[in-house]
């Protein structure tokens, strides 16, 4: 953007861009996020009026939600529809009726979802509800089910925030509502770290997510890069590995107004979430084949090189396509036999080569989908998906 400055703060690097160059550093750890910043960066951004500054950040990892629905084929599978294309990573799924039979998660939950039921529908929710919320440790809860029912529920539940039904009378799905309030929780988990918090000393504009702004560009990518529809898009950071994919794509289509829809995964980052990423790994019955693959043993989960990071990187990129896949169903299929091109961005094109990708993506299409098609790749070397996102924001 001219006469403009976007900064991305991620949870290993943040980026600073004007309109003719772009400069990336490593953050130090040891330092508030705005100390490093303009440590590294004050020359840059006392050129720029506040007005002008412009900052989105994925350094929060994401939130996390439990859904409490149902059924499996109406309100679980609509609410962790919009929940996941709201940037909210699911670590669970209930069913109302079985509710006694699950386990309480030792985490915070940060959101809880409650979804279940057209409008004519009541008595839907009894004590057994009352009684796992109770034993359970949230942050904050949502009612997105039958109306008839919301008032009960808000007598029973303290803090409860109902919202208008995420199922017509026509079995539909409207998303609008609960997509508006998680990713505005979203956006207020960001803006509520106080590393965060502080960047509006710099900045009088709204503090963006990244995986949003990133969204924003799908429209118009092809015109900027030489991606070839259907395309699908994944930035690996240090936190999160997200992938941004068009609705025609889906296998089980829902009928929503957006054309494109992403997904976070909050423990597929290759820092900060280097131990999940690895579990995920070794749970993974194809993983040591794929390490023999790349000529290298599970000794490299151990060690802290060039080398292992780039392991890491090109686990991310297969595990992240193993869950798009019909062999690990973590939430959607994606056609992935009809993709033209697979674009790359975030961290890991500083990591690796194409070749190195290119490596990865076959070994998992021959192995995983029995195929020998190979979509193109292309790298975002420049990180400038990222800066024309932000710029379609404020156009």
């Amino acid at each position: 953007m001219k006469n403009k400055l976007s900064i991305d703060i991620g949870s290993t690097y943040f980026k600073v861009a004007t309109d003719s160059s772009i400069e990336q550093h490593f953050r130090d750890f040891n330092k508030d996020i705005l100390d490093d910043l303009t440590h590294k960066c004050a020359t840059t951004i006392e050129k720029f009026k506040k007005e002008d500054i412009y900052i989105c950040s994925s350094a929060n990892g994401g939130l996390s939600t439990l859904i409490i629905g149902l059924s499996n084929s109406f309100s679980l599978k609509y609410a962790t529809n919009i929940a996941f294309n709201s940037g909210i990573n699911i670590i669970e799924t209930l069913i109302h009726q079985n509710i006694e039979e699950y386990s309480i998660p030792s985490s915070l939950i940060d959101v809880v979802i409650i979804v279940g039921g057209i409008d004519s529908a009541s008595g839907l929710f009894g004590d057994s509800l009352y009684s796992y919320l109770e034993k359970l440790n949230y942050s904050n809860i949502v009612f997105v089910g039958s109306n008839t029912d919301a008032l009960t529920l808000e007598k029973n539940i303290k803090n409860l925030v109902v919202l208008p039904n995420i199922i017509d009378n026509k079995l539909h799905i409207v998303e609008e509502h609960l997509k508006t309030y998680l990713t505005n929780l979203y956006q207020l988990d960001i803006e509520g770290k106080e590393d965060i918090k502080n960047l509006y000393a710099i900045t009088a504009n709204q503090i963006y997510s990244t995986p949003y702004v990133v969204n924003k560009t799908l429209a118009f990518i092809d015109a900027n890069f030489s991606v070839v529809n259907p395309f699908i898009l994944i930035d690996i950071g240090g936190a999160t590995t997200d992938i941004h994919y068009s609705k025609d794509l889906v296998d089980e289509n829902i009928v929503t107004r957006n054309e494109y829809d992403r997904l976070v995964f909050k423990k597929l980052g290759v820092y900060k979430s280097k131990e999940s990423l690895i579990f995920a790994a070794q749970s993974n019955e194809f993983t040591y084949e794929l390490l023999t693959h790349l000529k290298v043993t599970e000794n490299i989960f151990e060690q802290t090189s060039e080398k292992a990071t780039k392991v890491l990187m090109q686990l991310a990129v297969f595990l992240v396509l193993c869950k798009m896949s019909h062999y690990k169903k973590a939430y959607i299929n994606l056609k992935l036999n009809s993709i033209n091109s697979i674009v790359l961005t975030g961290g890991i094109t500083k990591v690796l080569s194409d070749a190195e990708v290119e490596n990865i993506i076959s070994f998992f299409y021959i192995k995983i989908l029995n195929s020998k098609h190979k979509p193109k790749i292309v790298m975002d070397y420049n990180y400038d998906i990222w800066t024309l996102g932000i710029k379609n924001l404020k156009e």
